[in-house]
């Protein structure tokens, strides 16, 4: 038996039909595309010959073609986005690759982020190509309109988009008609002139009829081509074929109503059985259509063959002739008739039927919708159970959640398994409103049930995954206790082979322990979550695990190891990035800036950045993602490009609620505005987020290095007790900087000489490089006491390189106007003398020679055109500069 396709859904142009090329319309079609117009429009009621014009055009046009036929289901932005990836891979066959791995995520990105990406693959195709879009008309859904319209707006230059269909699309049509951009056929560019009627009566349909017969027929149905293909079907079982166009009358709708009947009667019994039995069918193969009906004498495959070759409205999917579609007026058509000639029963015993089949040769959904269509409830919740149902389609998961919505309460409170699936199957899509309701009403199903007594194994999974469920609705909540309550019942009533939800419920676990800061036990967790994912063959959760995992070692100062996991978790996915691996990008990015390499940090942070973003800003991680860039820029000497990146984080911290986020945001803040000299506010956001290290820093910054060290010695003492190695680093490097400010130069060299020793085997570099001068100096104290000689050797040169870097680099506020802008070391000499700073005192704070600074005076007053330092104050306050 072949393999079905996927939904039995191929994205190559129809054959070319049996029909008359019309030249007239195929030269407005080809003008369109000389005239390198955006859009071919060709909008008209049903049964005018769209598909048949553009599939004889595009047979000799010269262009290749993607063609996506569209259904209901394609109002779904994912699906519709996931089919229109898949039909330009019939060009191109690797892209949109990312696009189609990120769609099949529980957490799909934005759409205009997707089409971003693939418009860029596109442009990189070498040749001219059409987008064929058929069937435009099912489309209701303004996620889709909008797409499409940004997909247009941007449309690469070799590209050509051509929409078929009923009613005008909600697209700028009038702005691309003004423009030029725009090829339109509509109904009265479509139907058949009397020559064209002629060829195709005669010609196609093999009848032979006289110039008045055909003007006659072409008179009665106004060129409508449906109503000359049924006619012309009707008319091969007449004799007199003038009789039957002068009884061919009467409006579009009823025409149609008389020329199937006539068309069906015309048929014999089983091809009429055949027809009407199978119109149940999105898509037939023979052994699909045998299956339902059940009649060894007929094939189902012949059957197809023969509608094929009788122009029977039968549409071949692909080139094999293995399934097939019927037009979809006449299999709407053919299902309002099967209501006429079957009971309810039977028609819902061929629903069961198709089912069957389905399941059997892995189409779930498909045999889950033909289970609800026969109102089968509990086959449906068999199906929706088991592991063929392709969640990652959130339309399939849409579908599904739309089938429960709409069950009875009662059908709902009488079967707790719905009702935990439908709160799953929430959480999968973010929805978190009714899944504890869901959850509540299943456990109360399960009471009543039990009556006290002991669960079955069945139930006792039943409750396992109520509690896995209420475990991840407590992480999006941040709420670790619960977290771990729900996750150790889950793991207590799950038994070993329901694999998924223990995996998860373990992954949890480990989250909330790394929430409350016991590290080792997350890390525990995560390894036993990668070894039960790995056995199990659950790639997504393998990943998952092994990226937080690597945070856990980063966490640890295992920076290599770190590293590697995190290599090892995006080498797992592969070329098919999707959002959570921005977890893995970022840790790398935080591991080479630590490195001191400082351009792969900033790839590493853009990429994580881009990914974060793809949460479509419901998720939280992208702020992460910011918070560092705005470092990293900071580090790279751009305070004012740090300190914009950082008001607007903080801008959607406070608009999405996301206040756990905050002090992340604040920290780095601080250390913007100790760069601005601004210490009063950087004092302020310190004390009310009680950021205790970057209290120290504005300490430091006002010389009182005993208030500093007043807040690091306990601080030490608690990162200690509770074994966070890398904030007991930071405070330990600090607490050196603040010894040797408050005078014990050997307290801080022995300090710095085992913080040196904690961070070697990890290769940090920035932690040090990010002190500026005062470790600077401190370090090279230290150096003649021949300790660690390489390392520090390594992180001497870095500093210098980070001092030559920074001298006279400009730093300048968004509107500093002065012709010759002041330097960074200038700004901070100004700083220094706004707070009351001798020229010793700032020789002695920047490490300067008295010359030196007074120098940097004189350049000081030049540029603001000053002749003191009251003046220059003044002015720098004028100007924005303090």
């Amino acid at each position: 038996m072949s393999t079905p396709i996927l939904a039995t859904k191929l994205y190559i142009p129809p054959p070319r039909p049996k029909a008359v090329l019309r030249p007239r319309l195929i030269e407005r079609l080809n003008e369109g595309l000389s005239a390198s117009r955006k859009l071919t429009l060709i909008s008209a009621p049903a049964g005018f010959g769209k598909t048949t014009l553009v599939s004889e055009w595009i047979a000799s046009c010269g262009r290749q073609a993607a063609w996506l036929s569209l259904d209901e289901g394609d109002n779904d932005p994912t699906r519709f986005l996931t089919y229109l990836v898949a039909a330009l891979q019939t060009l191109a066959p690797n892209i949109g690759a990312g696009a189609l791995a990120v769609l099949q995520s529980t957490q799909p990105p934005s759409i205009e982020s997707i089409l971003t990406a693939l418009l860029n693959e596109i442009t990189a195709i070498s040749h001219n190509f059409i987008l064929v879009l058929d069937d435009y008309h099912v489309i209701d859904s303004n996620p889709v309109d909008e797409a499409l319209a940004f997909l247009l707006e941007h449309l690469p230059p070799r590209m050509h988009l051509v929409i078929a269909t009923r009613e005008d699309p909600r697209l700028p049509l009038a702005r691309l008609r003004a423009q030029g951009q725009l090829t339109e056929l509509r109904a009265a560019d479509l139907r058949f002139t009397s020559c064209e009627a002629a060829g195709f009566l005669n010609q196609v349909m093999g009848l032979n009829l006289s110039e008045e017969d055909i003007a006659a027929l072409e008179t009665r149905t106004e060129g409508w081509i449906a109503g000359l293909q049924l006619a012309a079907l009707s008319m091969q079982g007449h004799q007199d074929a003038a009789s039957f166009i002068h009884s061919f009358t009467g409006s579009h709708h009823f025409v149609l109503d008389y020329l199937v009947e006539e068309v069906l009667q015309q048929q014999s019994e089983s091809i009429q059985t055949f027809l009407l039995r199978t119109s149940i069918l999105d898509r037939l193969c023979g052994p699909l259509c045998d299956a339902v009906l059940l009649d060894p004498s007929a094939p189902g495959q012949a059957k197809l063959e023969y509608l094929e070759h009788s122009n029977l409205f039968t549409v071949p999917l692909d080139n094999e002739r293995h399934w097939y579609r019927y037009h979809h007026l006449f299999g709407d058509l053919l299902r309002q008739r099967l209501g006429q000639s079957l009971t309810p029963k039977a028609i819902a015993e061929d629903h069961i039927r198709a089912s069957e089949w389905c399941e059997n040769n892995g189409l779930a959904f498909e045999a889950f919708r033909h289970a609800t269509a026969a109102n089968d409830i509990e086959r449906a919740e068999r199906i929706i159970q088991g592991e063929g149902i392709p969640l990652h389609f959130r339309g399939v998961v849409a579908a599904i959640l739309g089938w429960l919505a709409s069950l009875p309460k009662s059908v709902l409170d009488a079967r707790p398994s719905l009702c935990v699936r439908y709160a799953t199957l929430s959480l999968v899509t973010g929805q978190t409103t009714g899944v504890e309701e869901n959850l509540q009403t299943a456990e109360t199903a399960i009471a009543d049930t039990l009556q006290g007594a002991e669960p079955d194994d069945k139930t006792r999974s039943l409750i396992g995954e109520i509690a896995a469920a209420r475990a991840t609705l407590a992480l999006t909540r941040y709420q670790p206790e619960a977290m771990i309550t729900q996750a150790r019942r889950a793991l207590e009533y799950l038994p070993p082979d329901n694999l998924f939800p223990r995996i998860r419920a373990i992954w949890t676990l480990g989250f909330a322990y790394q929430v409350q800061g016991d590290r080792a036990a997350a890390g525990q967790a995560y390894t036993e979550a990668i070894a039960i994912s790995q056995a199990s063959g659950n790639i997504r959760m393998t990943i998952v695990a092994t990226i937080s995992l690597g945070a856990i070692q980063e966490l640890e100062n295992r920076l290599y190891q770190a590293a590697e996991t995190f290599r090892s978790g995006l080498q797992l996915a592969g070329d098919h990035p999707q959002p959570f691996e921005n977890e893995a990008h970022l840790g790398l990015a935080r591991i080479f800036y630590e490195w001191n390499d400082l351009k792969a940090a900033e790839q590493y942070g853009q990429r994580g950045l881009q990914l974060a973003k793809q949460y479509d800003r419901v998720i939280d991680r992208y702020i992460l993602s910011e918070v560092f860039l705005a470092r990293l820029k900071l580090a790279q000497g751009d305070v004012a490009g740090a300190a914009a990146m950082l008001a607007e984080t903080e801008q959607s911290v406070r608009q999405n609620n996301f206040v756990h986020r905050m002090p992340e945001v604040a920290a780095a803040q601080v250390l913007v505005l100790l760069r601005q000299g601004d210490l009063v506010a950087a004092a302020h956001l310190a004390q009310t987020h009680q950021l205790h290290i970057s209290q120290t820093r504005v300490h430091l910054a006002r010389g009182d290095p005993s208030a500093a060290l007043a807040l690091l010695t306990p601080l030490r003492q608690q990162m200690e007790a509770k074994g966070w190695q890398d904030e007991r680093l930071k405070v330990m490097v600090v607490q050196a900087v603040a010894l040797h400010a408050h005078g014990e130069k050997d307290r801080a060299a022995q300090l710095l000489g085992d913080a040196l020793a904690l961070a070697e085997p990890g290769g940090f570099i920035r932690i040090f490089v990010d002190e500026g001068l005062p470790m600077a100096q401190l370090l090279s104290e230290i150096a003649t006491r021949e300790v660690m000689p390489d390392y520090i050797g390594k992180l001497l040169a870095a500093l210098e390189a980070e001092k030559r870097k920074s001298e006279d680099k400009p730093d300048l506020p968004p509107a500093q106007p002065l012709n010759e802008p002041l330097s960074q070391r200038e700004l901070k000499i100004l700083q220094l003398i706004a707070q009351g700073l001798s020229n010793r005192e700032i020789g002695e704070r920047l490490f300067l020679a008295l010359d030196t600074v007074k120098g940097h005076n004189r350049k000081i007053f030049d540029k603001l055109q000053v002749q003191s330092r009251t003046e220059a104050i003044a002015r720098a306050r004028e100007l924005g500069l303090l």
